[in-house]
């Protein structure tokens, strides 16, 4: 029947019709086992002949080739036949797709269901590398490997019938994941694909994205750094050298993104199995490395001319400006010299001023002493002492005179600032109320309007909202216990601040006390007579104030002893007083007899 033409798709109609049926009536999980004889009607016809494509259209028409892209991206250690079917799933729909030439809405296939096909692919290849790494048996492990194997097969097989499947290979994320493993089977397996992608489309890198192509070259950088495996090092030299000779444009950016590229490729992988590849790649890098560094010689000299034009320019420019910067500094060292000139001068002149009247000064005590020597020439023995007595007298009243007025002349400096504020502050307050009182008398008085009365709609509209807020907010009831804990509460919190007013209330007497006292004392000092005019008795009164305190010890006294004399029935109401506080009316015995403002009060 295949050697007869239109045979083999005349017989294969009728049972992809039945398939199509049985799967489309069929549970989900016998799906997977139905596709698997979809191999077999393909293998019914010869490759590459109208029956092939005749096949492979009704397939693609029969939507089985969608069923087969659904099936791909479901777990299928839970369906019936294991991970095996969706391998050989993903080979019958990569035989599906290859030489399929849809005539009928070509812009879905080759847009959507094509990128959608190669997107389930590695997603199927990284469950199934992720799988084989974690197997833990050998058989298993070289089963996922075989599977994994296949699974890369056809990829490679759709991106060989389909040159614009390769980029999409490259930009999946999936692919990258792939690209970026440890294990060495799949990590050549994978860069294999690589190799291919590369040997279908040679351009393949300069159509892609730019984070893309960084990311493969980071990798494949990455494994010739990080391992000694021989194999895995021939594999990245390899594809190093295909994108080299490929891609001249890339050479330059393996020279410059990878700095020390040359030096681990001579010192790392020479010897290893591969030194014609490795030597290959380290000439076309040394060469366009030879070639960017007369470049950048060029743009060096380049370099050279434009900076020295530029300064030729500013010194040009700078000299141009000399004779008005020199003249310029001239007036500055000549104004900066008669400055310090007119210093030294004054500084001169000071000192001179100061010499003077320490000359001055000497001369008037030399002076001094010679009219007081005469004077006590001229006075009797017996009037000296009260010449001298007086003479200190003056000197005395004439020092005071001067630290005085030397204090009030602080003080009057010190208090200028907020003299003024204070003026400055009664300024503006009296503009203020001139103000104030000029628009007061500008506005027209309004008469006076009474507040309109609530209607009674407003009165039940408030009543209300008064009752609402008395349902949502009720007054919390009190227990009769309870009271009764708040009032001894509050009788406690009463008598410890009875108690405290109390000591409030002595200390606050003791200090009107002590400044009654010190009123007393400042007074006196205030009253007395001069130093000349004193007699012994004013003089008692500074040397002792026995009397005052005797009689307010007198009082405190008995004061006390009285207090400790009454009967038990008066102290009932002295429970909050300390021991050592005396009573109201002892402290008002004990402060009659103290001088308040210099005069004794009875």
């Amino acid at each position: 029947m295949a050697g007869v033409p239109g045979a083999g798709a005349a017989g294969a109609a009728p049972r992809l019709q039945a398939l199509a049926a049985q799967v489309t009536e069929s549970r989900e999980q016998d799906i997977p086992l139905l596709l698997l004889k979809l191999k077999g009607i393909l293998n019914s016809a010869s490759s590459g002949c109208e029956e092939s494509k005749k096949i492979k259209q009704d397939i693609y028409d029969y939507g089985l080739t969608q069923y087969c892209l659904l099936v791909l991206k479901q777990d299928h250690s839970r369906l019936r036949g294991d991970w095996a079917t969706a391998a050989q799933l993903a080979e019958i729909l990569s035989h599906c797709c290859v030489g399929l030439e849809v005539k009928e809405d070509p812009e879905e296939f080759y847009k959507k269901f094509l990128p959608s096909a190669i997107d389930n692919l590695l997603f199927l290849g990284r469950r199934l590398q992720a799988r084989f790494i974690r197997a833990m048996k050998g058989k298993d492990k070289q089963d996922f490997l075989r599977w994994f194997q296949t699974v890369i097969d056809a990829i490679c097989w759709l991106f060989g019938g389909h040159i614009q499947l390769a980029a999409s290979v490259l930009q999946n994320e999936h692919f990258l994941q792939l690209l970026i493993t440890d294990d060495v089977e799949t990590a050549i397996t994978m860069m294999s694909v690589l190799h291919n992608i590369l040997r279908v489309n040679s351009s393949v890198l300069l159509q892609v994205g730019e984070e893309t192509l960084h990311s493969v070259l980071d990798e494949l950088i990455y494994k010739l750094s990080s391992t000694t495996n021989p194999v895995i090092g021939n594999a990245a030299t390899k594809l190093l050298l295909v994108v080299a000779k490929f891609c001249k444009q890339l050479v330059k950016l393996l020279t410059v993104r990878y700095k020390g590229l040359k030096r681990l490729l001579s010192k790392e992988w020479t010897g290893k199995g591969f030194d014609r590849d490795l030597n290959q790649l380290l000439d076309l890098l040394y060469l366009e490395q030879s070639n960017g560094k007369g470049e950048m010689q060029r743009q060096h000299q380049a370099a050279c001319i434009i900076q020295a034009t530029w300064r030729g320019f500013q010194t040009r420019k700078r000299l141009k400006k000399l004779p008005q910067a020199v003249i310029t500094l001239q007036r500055s060292f000549r104004a900066k010299r008669e400055q310090e000139l007119q210093h030294l001068k004054k500084q001169r002149e000071d000192e001179a001023l100061k010499l003077h009247m320490q000359l001055q000064r000497q001369r008037a005590m030399r002076l001094f002493h010679e009219r007081q020597l005469a004077l006590l020439e001229i006075i009797p023995a017996s009037q000296v002492n009260k010449y001298m007595e007086e003479m200190e007298g003056k000197a005395a009243l004439t020092i005071q005179r001067f630290w005085r007025g030397y204090k009030a002349r602080k003080k009057f400096h010190q208090q200028r600032q907020s003299l003024k504020e204070y003026k400055a502050a009664v300024v503006i307050q009296r503009a203020a109320c001139k103000f104030l009182e000029k628009r007061r008398r500008r506005r027209p008085l309004s008469p006076w309007k009474d507040p309109k009365a609530l209607t009674d709609e407003q009165r039940v509209a408030l009543q209300q909202k008064v009752d609402d807020y008395i349902k949502l907010h009720p007054a919390s009831q009190m227990s009769e216990e309870m009271s009764k804990g708040l009032h001894l509460q509050a009788q406690e919190k009463l008598a410890q601040f009875l108690l405290g007013s109390r000591l409030d209330r002595r200390a606050a007497q003791r200090r009107d006390a002590l400044l009654a006292q010190v009123n007393t004392d400042v007074e006196l000092l205030m009253n007395s007579p001069g130093l000349a005019e004193i007699t012994e008795k004013d003089l008692d009164v500074f040397v002792s104030r026995s009397i005052p305190v005797a009689t307010k010890a007198r009082q405190s006294h008995n004061a006390m002893l009285k207090r400790t004399r009454w009967p038990w029935w008066k102290k009932l109401g002295d429970e909050f007083v300390e021991e050592d506080v005396i009573p109201d009316d002892s402290l008002d015995a004990e402060l009659g007899t103290l001088f308040i403002g210099g005069r004794k009060s009875f």
